[in-house]
């Protein structure tokens, strides 16, 4: 949503298509969107959950290793730790697939930090 507009020094190519995206985007109404999921989930007897996407896209769902330099081309993740190479999105989608069963299972807040307790034993 960033403005392709750039500076003086250095003007932004394509003004005028990337205004129309963003106009396009903002258009779509990604709030109903969500309440329309949220209602239909409820009728199904389903839940709708929020997923923080922040690295969704630059962490490995299986070592864990979250680099900026795993994903150095849009549609390709490629894992500096173990190697691992796969489409990206597809690699995203498993990372929010963990945070939301993490967050079923766990109660985890969108730090990854647990809301859960262990028991009190008494002493």
């Amino acid at each position: 949503m960033a403005s392709a507009k750039g500076s003086i020094e250095n003007p932004g190519k394509n003004v005028k298509q990337k205004s129309g995206l963003n106009r396009a985007i903002l258009d779509q109404g990604w709030y109903t969107f969500v309440e329309i999921l949220k209602y239909k989930q409820k009728w199904s007897g389903g839940i709708l959950q929020k997923i923080d996407p922040r690295n969704t896209s630059r962490k490995f769902f299986k070592c864990g290793c979250k680099d900026k330099e795993n994903r150095k081309k849009q549609e390709r993740f490629h894992c500096v730790s173990c190697g691992y190479s796969a489409n990206a999105d597809r690699n995203a989608g498993r990372n929010i697939l963990e945070a939301g069963h993490a967050l079923l299972a766990c109660g985890e807040n969108l730090l990854g930090i647990s809301l859960k307790q262990e028991p009190l034993v008494a002493k």
